[in-house]
């Protein structure tokens, strides 16, 4: 899934959730064990786990190694120490010994057990072969029993076959021979069976020894006890490191994640940013991320533990034949039926959700910054309900993601307790039948329930995975967007910063520019050139291409076809950081952020001096209001400018472009809030204090632009028309036209027949009217 890709970095935490979960999993999958060990050995068997004793009377111990081979006989004889002075003999060997011994002492131990309370003389005959070969008729083998009866008498005990081996009628191979015969008639229960009996001798055997059995069980249940106490602890631990490892990691995750797609946006140009909508922008970088990091969560802490739990589940229950395997089969199919359905259903729905929840989130946006408009007109119940119609919507693909989810619970529960019935159904038969141990069907019921809660998990999880998925796939896809503006290579980039510096001469050179995707090229075959100490006009009707234009200079768009050039190096080899440092740029939307004045100005270098600060403010003739505040510089600002007035807004985006001394000024429609005369003092301003660099201005108002030493009027993407104003008057109808539609033939000098007359002194003084 495609949000495991974020984890790519993160292999070591990876490696030690799974080492953590793995611990975890072992921990609590032992523990059933150690319960059925505590009800079947510390209980039923009085806390006796083992058919080889630790301690024995040498008497029991000879007749048990009357029926164990010469092999068994003599690793009995190695093990075993000599008799003390009670008589009594102590295991002395290793664990590899013992487990050799268990079988065939435990099947010995049964029968001498059996003897000591007495067995029939014909069925003792019967198990050593006697009157029942093949080929002999039934009135011989009757005739042998008859035999036997007189010879062993009606019951045959443990002292009787001491006797009859001592005398020679019977002989090892015959006793071992019978041990190996009542194995074999026993079948498939007759583990069960040999264990319970050889237990039960060895209790009698402790008895004689005098061992204290009461000591034995206590201790047994003491020590399984506190083993289980060790792994329940342990299991805690490793649950509580792998919670913190995978809250941290995804944390992490996510923060890297806000990291990478801020700076990928940072870098984005326009046109990608007309890809994605600010909405949709902020929904990734919040929602999406959130959804995230929480599965991240989950993932290294209940996904990757549940397969950890199931599988060694599993593996503990086929481990464990008790022919209940089957209702587990059962159990898996039902539950992956379930995650199936579920899963068709509810993954459109997903996807349809964070699509749902940016519109959401941009009609709120809307709203919320439409808010005047909105109540100039009245429109407070359509907006309202337009609100409504999105919400509706969202609200509606919730509600059906979550019926699936609260489905999914009362079927996972029928399931459990469905398979909980029929295992104890048919565990108890097992049980009463005696091929099944009680504290083994309570440890088989644990291990299943486990199996069908680790499914029961990521069924949950399987939820939440595809929205998570989702959200990684959106935010992959703005990752993964490259930006339309590359930076030169470092080996063709041109510097100059370090060297002679820039001096400002930006040339346009038979530039052509469309926009992605657009049928018609915006801009066409525009060349001009504007230098350092002069101005350079742009005017032109509203959507003839002026912003266009000047937003191809610090590359906020590349040219499709010509060059741009500054100081004679196409901009395409500069890079952009020193590109946008050497460019003075104030929008045309104005935009202040949140913090003071000073932040502000002082946002191009945090770090200029507050003599600079302090000159581009006197300059944008912003000090008359930044004075009068009570706080000065330090006064606040809110986001976007909203505590200060368009004016004094634009005042201050001029003032944070001539504060980092830049050798080309582009102003983009930037005086339009001012009044006439603090658009004049601000040009006369400029020219005197910013001479050395090169002014463009874009501007709609004849005013601001009639004493520039170059004007280019703009019609539909072409360059109509260039100039000094009384050039363009003679020369550019397009010109006339929208100089005549602002300022009266007297105020332009034109006479009646439409001779241009010289420019009235007022107007060339600034265009006060």
């Amino acid at each position: 899934m495609k949000i495991f890709k974020f984890l790519a970095n993160h292999k070591i935490n990876f490696l030690i959730a799974l080492v953590l979960l793995f611990a975890q999993a072992n921990c609590e999958l032992t523990l059933p064990g150690l319960m059925s060990n505590i009800v079947d050995i510390g209980i039923s068997q009085g806390g006796i786990s083992s058919t080889v004793p630790e301690q024995i009377p040498a008497d029991q111990l000879d007749d048990v190694e009357l029926f164990l081979t010469k092999d068994e006989r003599d690793l009995v004889e190695k093990t075993f120490t000599g008799a003390d002075a009670a008589g009594v003999r102590t295991f002395a060997g290793t664990d590899a010994e013992r487990d050799e011994l268990e079988g065939p002492m435990g099947e010995a131990e049964m029968l001498v057990y059996q003897l000591n309370q007495g067995i029939e003389a014909s069925q003792f005959a019967e198990s050593l072969g006697m009157g029942s070969s093949a080929g002999t008729s039934s009135e011989a083998q009757e005739a042998v029993r008859q035999q036997m009866s007189a010879l062993l008498g009606d019951t045959v005990t443990m002292k009787t076959i001491n006797s009859l081996v001592d005398s020679g009628v019977i002989t090892r191979d015959q006793l071992l021979e019978g041990r190996l015969e009542l194995v074999r008639e026993l079948g498939d229960t007759g583990d069960s069976i040999i264990q319970s009996r050889a237990i039960e001798f060895v209790k009698d055997a402790y008895r004689e020894a005098g061992v204290d059995l009461n000591d034995v069980q206590t201790g047994y249940l003491f020590s399984e006890g506190l083993t289980m106490l060790a792994y329940a602890l342990f299991s805690a631990l490793c649950a509580i490191l792998a919670a913190y490892n995978a809250s941290k990691t995804a944390a992490v995750v996510a923060r890297d994640l806000r990291h990478d797609l801020y700076a990928r946006v940072l870098s984005f140009a326009p046109a990608e940013m007309e890809k994605f909508s600010a909405a949709s922008l902020i929904t990734r970088a919040t929602n999406d991320i959130q959804q995230i990091q929480m599965v991240l969560v989950m993932c290294l802490r209940i996904v990757l533990f549940a397969p950890c739990m199931g599988l060694g589940a599993v593996v503990r229950v086929l481990s464990t034949p008790t022919g209940l395997e089957w209702i587990l089969v059962l159990a898996i199919v039902a539950i992956a039926i379930t995650i199936g359905i579920l899963m068709g259903l509810t993954m459109p729905k997903f996807r349809i959700m964070q699509k749902l929840v940016d519109r959401n989130n941009l009609v709120a946006r809307e709203i919320v910054t439409g808010i005047m408009p909105i109540r100039a007109f009245g429109r407070q119940a359509y907006e309202q309900e337009r609100y409504d119609e999105a919400n509706r919507e969202l609200t509606g693909t919730y509600i059906f993601t979550n019926r699936c989810m609260t489905m999914l619970m009362p079927v996972m529960m029928i399931v459990m307790n469905a398979t909980t019935v029929g295992i104890v159904w048919f565990g108890g038969q097992g049980v009463d039948a005696g091929t099944l141990m009680v504290g083994d069907l309570m440890a088989y019921i644990n291990y299943v329930m486990q199996v069908i809660m680790s499914f029961m998990i990521l069924t949950m999880i399987s939820v939440m995975l595809p929205r998570a998925d989702v959200a990684a796939e959106r935010v992959q896809e703005v990752l993964a967007t490259e930006s339309s503006i590359e930076d030169p290579a470092p080996e063709r980039r041109v510097s100059r910063e370090r060297g002679e510096g820039w001096h400002g001469t930006v040339a346009f050179n038979d530039v052509t520019f469309a926009y992605p995707d657009a049928d018609e090229p915006t801009l066409e075959h525009v060349s001009f050139t504007a230098e350092p100490g002069k101005t350079c006009a742009i005017i032109g009707s509203t959507g003839c291409g002026k912003s266009t234009l000047v937003q191809l200079i610090p590359r906020l768009y590349d040219v499709s076809e010509g060059s741009i050039t500054l100081d004679g190096v196409d901009i395409r080899e500069i890079g952009l950081e020193e590109l946008r440092r050497t460019i003075g740029y104030v929008p045309q939307k104005r935009m202040l952020f949140s913090g003071t004045i000073e932040s502000n100005i002082k946002y191009g270098d945090p770090a200029m001096p507050d003599d600079d600060m302090v000159r581009a403010a006197e300059i944008a003739q912003a000090t008359e209001f930044i004075d009068a505040k009570p706080d000065g510089y330090q006064s606040p600002i809110a986001q976007g400018g909203s505590n200060v007035s368009g004016g004094q807004n634009q005042r201050l985006s001029i003032a944070r472009a001539l504060a980092i001394r830049p050798k080309v000024l582009v102003f983009d429609d930037s005086f339009s809030a001012l009044d006439y005369k603090t658009d004049s003092v601000l040009r006369a301003e400029l020219a005197e204090r910013a001479s050395d660099a090169a002014i463009i201005i874009v501007a709609q108002r004849i005013a601001t632009i009639m004493h520039a030493e170059e004007i280019l009027v703009l019609d539909d993407g072409r360059i109509v028309g260039r100039g000094t104003h009384e050039e363009l008057l003679r020369s550019c109808p397009e010109y006339l036209e929208i100089a005549k539609s602002q300022l009266s033939p007297e105020e332009l000098g034109l006479a009646e027949d439409g001779v241009v007359d010289p420019v009235p002194a007022a107007t060339q003084e600034g265009g006060e009217r």
